[in-house]
């Protein structure tokens, strides 16, 4: 299997940490020493061929200094164009390159606390996706959030195949929605890994995205040639906008071509701060009648009567939330304008 490790977006649910210049791939959010983006390569490489990363222009240099010895290339997307344009690239340029592979995309910013637990998911889904089959990695739920979407698995594969059919993807739910996907058994965490043979990948694009499958195809075939950047100013730009989920795993999975790997590995896509403080309790250096404060501060932080309480201390900009407003940081960004532009 080649892995594809999308490295892109801003996480602006974790400002001011993350930024559009230092996005949380980058960072070193768990404490280890090592970036979510150094974490997740170390964590594939056990399972995979080839690694190939892709990113924005802006961030290409960063992410080459991060690489530390682990042999991966870097492709860089001149403008943001969705999941879906960047895994298809990867898988493009990896079909041109050794045929009909599996690849499997991974995100360069979730964090895993059981690698061997994810290794043996990814190899059981490498088996199924050389069947034919798109598959997708579900993550056994722990509470009934609605910070995720979800996977709603059917009946087991044929044996020898170890996995179960999916019946459909649902976006993030209602926590009343949430709580009966959860008593029901039936659901999945959609973590967004998807593992599937570049052949049938591109195939579903040629049949239900052409304009997406045919610019993929010609920078791919110029890829490894002095037309590549030609071909990237030609094709690049006139690409559709979309994701991986709708674009492929939605509807393919309505006519029985989408199977799901069940997996308990410790899984976080550190989306807000709420998932962080899970991942990484940092208390206030005081709270008073404040439980489930979560400080990140140079200077002493003191809470008093606020439980959950969120402060985040950066050099220059301080946020104050709650852990059950997190998800609502990403509105404060989108507001900065004037003055506070910089600080995005």
């Amino acid at each position: 299997m080649y892995a594809i490790v999308p490295a892109g977006g801003v996480g602006s649910r974790l400002w001011p940490l993350s930024r559009r210049t230092s996005p949380k791939f980058l960072l070193d959010l768990e404490g280890h020493g090592r970036t979510m983006l150094q974490t997740t390569l170390d964590r594939l490489a056990g399972v995979s061929d080839g690694i190939v990363v892709v990113t924005g222009e802006s961030h290409a240099a960063a992410v080459t200094a991060q690489l530390d010895g682990v042999r991966a290339e870097v492709v860089a997307e001149p403008s943001p164009r969705d999941s879906m344009a960047a895994i298809g690239l990867a898988a493009a340029i990896l079909h041109e390159r050794h045929g009909d592979v599996v690849v499997g995309s991974f995100a360069a910013d979730h964090a895993i606390a059981h690698p061997a637990a994810f290794h043996a998911a990814a190899r059981t889904a490498e088996r199924i996706a050389a069947e034919g089959y798109v598959v997708t990695i579900g993550i056994a739920p722990t509470a009934p959030s609605s910070a995720y979407g979800y996977i709603e698995a059917g009946a087991p594969l044929a044996a020898p195949l170890e996995g179960r059919a999916v019946e459909r993807f649902e976006e993030k739910p209602e926590p009343s929605t949430a709580a009966a996907y959860l008593a029901s058994g039936r659901y999945l965490w959609n973590a967004g890994m998807f593992v599937v043979r570049t052949s049938v990948l591109l195939d579903v694009l040629a049949e239900l995205h052409p304009e997406l499958h045919a610019g993929l195809l010609a920078i791919a075939q110029a890829w490894d040639t002095d037309a590549r950047e030609e071909s990237l100013a030609q094709h690049w730009g006139t690409l559709p906008r979309m994701v991986i989920d709708r674009a492929v795993a939605e509807p393919v999975a309505a006519r029985g071509g989408v199977a799901v790997v069940p997996a308990e590995m410790g899984w976080s896509d550190i989306g807000d701060f709420e998932a962080l403080a899970e991942l990484e309790p940092r208390p206030a250096r005081l709270a008073v009648d404040a439980p489930g404060t979560y400080a990140r501060a140079t200077r002493p932080v003191v809470v008093v009567g606020v439980p959950g309480a969120v402060v985040v201390e950066t050099e220059d900009a301080i946020l104050v939330t709650t852990r059950e407003r997190a998800q609502d940081v990403r509105l404060a960004v989108d507001a900065l304008d004037g003055d506070l532009e910089g600080l995005r």
